[in-house]
């Protein structure tokens, strides 16, 4: 499975010191080329692509595609337009932490997931330990611009507590 993110999943996860975990999974991860350029260029960028960042061109279609998206949604920035474009051409899973983007995602019959159930997939193949999921959480759930659930924190880290007891 191809996962292609917005940059609000990575900018989560890198808070949480997770990136390196989200790729140990057997799953690849795609950015448009666009917001790569726009939006992760540089020391975050390169990382990335070292830790197997795919960087992606988006199809002309696609481009129209994007184009639509924001005639019909002019918050939608046009890397997350792109994004979901590239998901949808690709039939491929969209990562997204904004709201408006899920709800086209939805529309437009495209998988769509949160930076926490990528924590679930990580809970899942048992990497990181526990003890560095619930740190990274925790992290990403103390940052001032953090926008997850806080319903959603409170089970995982309870979860997360319960298994650290039994180990």
């Amino acid at each position: 499975m191809i996962l292609v993110s917005d940059t609000s999943v990575l900018i989560d996860l890198e808070r949480g010191s997770l990136l390196e975990a989200i790729f140990v999974l057997p799953h690849g991860f795609a950015v448009p080329d666009v917001l790569y350029h726009r939006e992760l260029q540089g020391e975050l960028g390169n990382r990335l692509v070292s830790l197997g960042l795919r960087i992606e061109e988006v199809s002309p279609q696609g481009v129209a595609s994007a184009i639509g998206y924001r005639m019909h949604r002019p918050t939608l920035s046009a890397p997350d337009s792109l994004a979901l474009a590239l998901a949808k051409e690709r039939r491929w899973t969209l990562l997204t932490g904004d709201s408006e983007l899920r709800l086209l995602a939805a529309a437009e019959r495209v998988e769509c997931h949160g930076v926490l159930w990528v924590l679930d997939l990580m809970e899942q193949a048992g990497t990181p330990a526990i003890r560095l999921l619930r740190g990274g959480l925790e992290a990403m759930a103390n940052h001032p611009r953090c926008r997850l659930p806080r319903r959603e924190i409170t089970v995982r880290l309870e979860r997360y507590r319960t298994i650290m007891q039994r180990k």
